[in-house]
């Protein structure tokens, strides 16, 4: 089998498993007697436009942005519908709005201007004084997204170390350096798309079992199927880089 069969199977694999799986939990919760309904059906076809995104993304077609523009604007309205529930959410609810939905705009030109080969933009690699750029980055990132989001957590924890602030913090951050790799063209996106991807299943773990409300479930189903794509997307883009980092 080429790599190219291999990559449109499993492609396939991740939408329609997505799809099937968001469509069965949300048909089953729509049958029941229980608020939330239009939330629902937002949260699931958001899922479903996120779901094409990163498919699309793991080949490096310009789509991800068209598609991810919806996930991404959906997803930060329901993070601050959760927050405002009293779980957590804030950090990438304000995230995704202030910052995902501009970033689809400005990943998509850069994109285009560094060149799309037979479909694809041309990847490439962090070197290592910008990996330890990242690093710090990611450091400074954190203790400054954690500070502000404790002023703002309704979780009533008296903890040294809220739990769910901290599961509000590593998304956000991982989201932030993810997105600025993934529209720069960088290999190492996935490195954060895998720390995202975990993380969140953690925060919405975390949501599900306070408050049991159907979109949450949508959304541990959702980056259930992003975390497999995820490990798919580091193997072509690891290959497709360049074997030297570049500058």
């Amino acid at each position: 089998m080429t790599d190219k069969k291999f990559n449109r199977i499993f492609g396939a694999f991740i939408i329609i498993g997505m799809a099937l799986s968001i469509c069965a939990v949300t048909a089953i919760k729509l049958g029941q007697n229980s608020g939330g309904k239009a939330l629902l059906i937002l949260s699931a076809f958001a899922s479903l436009m996120g779901a094409a995104g990163t498919v699309s993304s793991t080949t490096g077609r310009i789509w991800t942005f068209f598609f991810g523009f919806f996930d991404v604007s959906i997803y930060g309205i329901v993070c601050l519908i959760n927050w405002y529930n009293g779980s957590s959410g804030l950090g990438n609810g304000l995230l995704h709005l202030l910052y995902f939905v501009p970033m689809q705009f400005i990943g998509f030109f850069q994109w285009k201007k560094r060149g799309i080969s037979e479909g694809s933009v041309q990847a490439r690699r962090l070197n290592a004084k910008q990996w330890g750029l990242c690093l710090l980055c990611f450091v400074a990132l954190s203790a400054a997204t954690y500070a502000v989001l404790a002023v703002f957590d309704k979780s009533g924890a008296q903890e040294f170390i809220k739990i769910a602030v901290l599961l509000d913090v590593l998304p956000v951050v991982c989201n932030i350096i993810g997105q600025f790799l993934m529209s720069t063209a960088y290999m190492e996106q996935w490195f954060f798309w895998i720390a995202v991807n975990i993380s969140s299943l953690f925060m919405w773990g975390h949501a599900y079992g306070q408050n049991q409300d159907a979109f949450t479930l949508v959304y541990i189903i959702k980056y259930c199927f992003y975390l497999i794509n995820s490990f798919n997307g580091l193997r072509i883009w690891w290959n497709r880089s360049a074997i030297k980092a570049q500058d």
